[in-house]
């Protein structure tokens, strides 16, 4: 008898004669000393890798195919983002040091930003704002300009 046989027959033993939900298997939920509830959200995971009369004999089961995941809210790895952390940086870095004129391009401004600690290159993210001026929108240009960055 195999491992994935073994698991599968306490899981098997749980729902039909000891009359359990599957919902019930849980992780930490043995059988003869076998976590058959782990090895459930196991199966749950990698649900197609598994092959069709293993899928079959846990959906007899009552055990379900996981739901797709939703997409992922973005993360902030956008433009305006970067835009928005690098503004935090000079604000962070101009509160502290009184100005804006002679960062280092090698500095590294560490920020917290949504509840998420950032560390922002800011020495090259003003050299970039600088040299990318005339094609910013106007609003940016005024807050670097708030700044003293430009």
């Amino acid at each position: 008898m195999s491992n994935w046989q073994r698991h599968y027959a306490g899981v098997r033993a749980l729902v039909t004669d000891g009359g359990a939900a599957v919902d019930e298997i849980v992780p930490g939920v043995t059988v003869h000393g076998a976590d058959v509830g782990r090895w459930l959200e196991r199966q749950r995971a990698a649900w197609a890798e598994l092959t069709d009369a293993q899928r079959g004999r846990l959906t007899d089961l009552g055990v379900s195919a996981p739901e797709p995941a939703a997409a992922a809210a973005p993360t902030g790895g956008g433009r305006a983002a970067a835009w928005e952390r690098g503004v935090v940086a000079a604000r962070a870095y101009l509160t502290r040091e009184g100005t804006l004129t002679g960062v280092p391009r090698g500095h590294v401004e560490r920020i917290v930003h949504e509840d998420q600690e950032h560390a922002v290159k800011l020495g090259v993210w003003l050299s970039n704002q600088r040299t990318r001026r005339a094609k910013l929108p106007a609003d940016r240009v005024a807050v670097l300009t708030e700044l003293g960055a430009l």
